[in-house]
């Protein structure tokens, strides 16, 4: 339910009570903020694997798992694949919500559908970093905690619910070299027909390179682990 739930509510909180000062009327705001808001609930619910994870170690969970005949990285691979079907129906709750709102992206249901999918890669890409980190932390505390410390921040700091371009220069350098930015982009661009190569190269890039640099880490460490 909170992933149904949290994603409609926040739409409805920023659309309607920011869309007026920002954009002249919440309709019109949110044809910007959705796709941003996709980003913005979803992204954080990737926490979730990190957590999950370590409380399974700190149970046992997986100490038994390593004395099974099966290909032991599935145990790592499952549950983040199946998070992924959370952050789908988080998707498709929120942009069903939108369009019951009014919101028409020039991309129809095409691109709509594309920058979904881009979003929900995005959060994929992004668990393997909270996966890592659980596999390292003691406690679930220091998944949650460290995620409060590095991605909100970063969330925040990102052109998620306003234009970067309306920031001071060296304020919108930095928001357009954030990486959730950088996904927000992309997934805009596709969802209103406007995606330039370069920000779909740089928005799959930014994927690319969490799952190079994090899924083998969170294999390596489970594999080689010592039963806690």
């Amino acid at each position: 339910m909170d992933a149904l739930l949290t994603p409609v509510l926040m739409m409805l909180i920023f659309a309607y009570l920011f869309g007026g000062a920002i954009a002249g009327s919440a309709n019109a705001y949110l044809q910007y903020l959705l796709p941003g808001i996709l980003v913005l609930t979803v992204v954080p619910m990737t926490v979730y694997s990190g957590t999950t994870l370590c409380q399974d170690l700190s149970r046992g969970v997986y100490n038994r798992f390593r004395t099974m005949p099966f290909w032991q990285p599935a145990a790592v691979l499952g549950p983040l694949a199946t998070d992924a079907l959370r952050y789908a129906a988080a998707l498709l709750a929120t942009c069903g919500a939108g369009l019951l709102l009014g919101y028409r992206p020039d991309g129809g249901a095409p691109g709509t559908l594309l920058g979904a999918l881009f979003i929900l890669l995005f959060a994929f890409s992004v668990s393997w970093i909270f996966s890592t980190i659980g596999l390292i932390a003691k406690r679930p505390e220091t998944v949650s905690g460290t995620s409060i410390m590095v991605l909100y921040p970063l969330l925040f700091a990102s052109n998620i619910l306003v234009d970067s371009s309306t920031m001071p220069g060296w304020i919108d350098m930095v928001v357009k070299l954030n990486p959730i930015s950088v996904a927000v982009t992309a997934a805009r661009g596709l969802m209103e027909g406007t995606a330039g190569a370069a920000d779909l190269a740089a928005g799959f890039g930014v994927c690319l390179l969490l799952l190079v640099a994090f899924v083998p880490a969170s294999f390596y460490l489970y594999l080689t682990k010592n039963a806690r």
